[in-house]
């Protein structure tokens, strides 16, 4: 596997969290042209990882830190959005805290300062064939009230230097949810892209990938959202797993209206952050589907159960695709979580 070792902070620190080396490497050249994105790993050693490769290690340690004054703005946060969007609802999500590789990679030393055009990327090739866990997502609790208040809030650069500062990480005051998001790829070798409404909150007008949230409420499908907790979820850590990788091709269907039974095995591409923000992640994957652009067409303007979201559905081949970058005249229409799935496949380029 090739891993980039960290969640965030600045480059070239070498951090130590419960117990373990954590590295961030200097970002390569080429994932720097674009300030609105970066990769954190990638698994284009085995062009992609499948679901029982994968394993999370669910822990309150991997919970968002916090203090009174920090909770006090969250709650001003929300009180203030939810006057203005009485719809809004704090459903739990999953935070990404950090990851590990059974590996000499995991623990690639920083690079240097002064040494930017050297990779901190290690290579692992331990034999999948078993299907043992190659990669481990540190994984605690968090909420979409948490994100509007901190990565989604005008103090998110603040909370980054008070996190760096005081708590040895750029990342422990912040909500972190992870999302997922998919590279389609129908039978004829084009790749889906949907054209977000302009009624979202967030990138409204831009291309990009289907995708959301792996949901611990469908973990947890008896309780209510007031009794998620990480205790409860550490029981059923393969069922975390199970919907990290079946919320992608659900949310596949609900955008753009493909049947289940037509989408492929996803293949986990890697994590990719959006710094428009504050790095929040998100896991990329690499979906087939059999059915055809013009029939994956047709479907999407039969509408799915979340049609309203995106207003027009774009076709590139992979061809296309592999060869997007920030010199080409469609980059500017993507936004951050499609430009991140993008470098994703282009450095995995996973198999069709």
């Amino acid at each position: 596997m090739h891993v980039l070792c960290d969640v965030g902070g600045a480059p070239g620190e070498n951090q130590r969290r419960h117990g373990e080396n954590v590295q961030t490497p200097h970002r390569r050249k080429s994932w720097t042209m674009d300030p609105e994105i970066s990769l954190l790993l990638h698994c284009a050693a085995w062009r992609g990882l499948r679901q029982p490769q994968v394993q999370v290690e669910l822990s309150e340690r991997y919970n968002r830190q916090t203090d009174g004054a920090l909770q006090r703005h969250i709650e001003e946060v929300w009180t203030a959005r939810v006057s203005k969007e009485p719809w809004l609802f704090n459903g739990a999500k999953f935070r990404l805290h950090s990851f590990r590789a059974p590996s000499a990679a995991a623990q690639q030393s920083a690079c240097a300062p002064s040494s930017p055009k050297v990779d901190c990327v290690g290579s692992q090739t331990t034999d999948d064939k078993d299907g043992t866990p190659l990669l481990t997502l540190r994984v605690g609790l968090t909420s979409y009230k948490d994100y509007l208040g901190t990565n989604w809030s005008s103090r998110a650069s603040e909370l980054r230097r008070r996190g760096e500062v005081e708590l040895g990480s750029s990342q422990a005051l912040l909500a972190q949810p992870l999302g997922v998001g998919a590279v389609v790829c129908t039978g004829d070798g084009q790749v889906v892209f949907i054209r977000r409404s302009r009624e979202v909150a967030e990138a409204g007008g831009k291309l990009d990938i289907p995708g959301g949230h792996p949901e611990p409420k469908v973990v947890c499908e008896r309780l209510g959202e007031a009794k998620i907790d990480v205790k409860l979820l550490e029981r059923s850590s393969e069922a975390v797993v199970a919907e990290l990788f079946s919320s992608v091709c659900a949310e596949i269907r609900d955008e753009v209206n493909i049947p289940l039974n037509s989408l492929g095995e996803p293949l986990l591409m890697g994590v990719a952050l959006n710094h428009t923000s504050a790095g929040r992640p998100s896991a990329e994957f690499f979906v087939s589907c059999s059915l055809s652009s013009d029939e994956v067409r047709e479907l999407y303007w039969k509408g799915g159960a979340e049609a309203n979201e995106s207003t027009d559905i774009v076709f590139l081949s992979r061809a296309e695709t592999l060869r997007l970058d920030a010199s080409s005249p469609l980059w500017p229409e993507l936004c951050p979580s499609a430009k991140g799935a993008v470098l994703l496949f282009q450095t995995v380029k996973p198999e069709l």
